[in-house]
């Protein structure tokens, strides 16, 4: 396996894709994808199926293009995909305002957040350390 040019940059045997402007906070998000880091596809996607929390659903959907991405682009096995990497980041913060007493006002903050999910395919030699 070479090794790719950039530290970020993807190999042959990864495909990703990446969800713009979610939104809850880093920090949700990062509960959510904490669960299906290093995780096979077929656990990840499980997982987020039955998570009671409301991002699971998108994280999933992001999750399966990755996966779509990995078989049609990238033409890997699907069976053999692991969640490599799961990145979460800052987006913007909307800011409003909220009325309290006396004439004054609060500020409410609603924060986005970026997802980036790198699916890889595991090697042949793994399989026997996984069981």
């Amino acid at each position: 396996m070479s090794k790719p040019k950039h530290p970020r940059a993807l190999s042959e045997n990864e495909a990703q894709a990446v969800g713009r402007n979610i939104r809850t906070s880093p920090r949700k998000l990062n509960l959510v994808a904490g669960l299906i880091r290093n995780e096979p596809v077929s656990q990840a996607l499980a997982k987020l199926s039955f998570s009671k929390r409301r991002i699971a659903q998108q994280v999933k959907t992001i999750l399966e293009s990755a996966i779509a991405n990995a078989e049609n682009n990238h033409q890997l096995d699907v069976d053999r995909l692991v969640v490599s990497r799961a990145e979460v980041g800052k987006a913007m913060v909307m800011r409003r305002f909220h009325a309290r007493g006396r004439g004054r006002s609060a500020q409410i903050e609603k924060f986005f957040s970026h997802i980036k999910i790198v699916v890889a395919e595991r090697e042949d030699n793994d399989e026997g350390k996984a069981a």
